[in-house]
């Protein structure tokens, strides 16, 4: 296995955006998201990566296959949703860098690339000079009947970035849950790290 880490935009993103959209709908099928997804939506999401100044996409490449990604830009060229709690915290929207998302193939975790992509994103925070580097995470119940037996949540691993969980800051995000009509509202809270 050859695996690489590489930020990329421009053309080299363009190419990818078809295989990053599969990757995404695939992961995120998973608890806690259970997200139905199409590659057409995830095309459409990810041009903001090519357009938004300061966005920063990483690709996760085992030789030519795309396998994993992680996404950030920052929180002023997201939407209103996501931007909105932040309005009356500590710290504006101006000073976030939004950590997007995270996905890996579940044949690639226990790598360290989780580490890596928090490590990729902080260093593009400070380059930025952003202060604050924050994402959020849907709240399902304990006793969600998707909820496999042996699921871990991340909780561990972000405290241990130093993110505190913040339900102070939440908001919420709509998407087509598998088995859904349609798209219904989920909660979504930020968990957040000051540089």
């Amino acid at each position: 296995m050859s695996l690489t880490l590489t930020p990329v935009g421009g053309d080299e993103l363009r190419a990818a955006l078809p295989d990053l959209a599969r990757l995404r709908t695939e992961v995120f099928r998973d608890f806690p998201y259970l997200y139905q997804g199409s590659a057409g939506y995830e095309e459409r999401y990810l041009q903001t990566y090519l357009e938004a100044p300061g966005a920063l996409l990483l690709l996760v490449r085992d030789g030519a296959e795309v396998v994993g990604a992680s996404t950030a830009l920052p929180l002023i060229h997201e939407t209103a949703d996501l931007q909105r709690p932040f309005l009356a915290s500590e710290f504006g929207p101006a000073q976030v860098l939004y950590l997007g998302e995270s996905v890996l193939r579940s044949g690639y975790r226990g790598r360290g690339l989780g580490h890596r992509f928090f490590d990729e994103r902080e260093a593009h925070a400070r380059r930025l000079g952003l202060p604050v580097t924050a994402f959020c995470a849907v709240q399902r119940p304990a006793d969600h009947p998707a909820r496999p037996r042996d699921y871990r949540p991340l909780d561990p691993f972000w405290k241990a970035r130093g993110y505190l969980e913040r339900p102070d800051l939440e908001t919420t995000l709509s998407w087509q849950d598998l088995g859904e009509a349609g798209e219904t509202p989920k909660p979504m809270r930020f968990w957040v790290r000051r540089a």
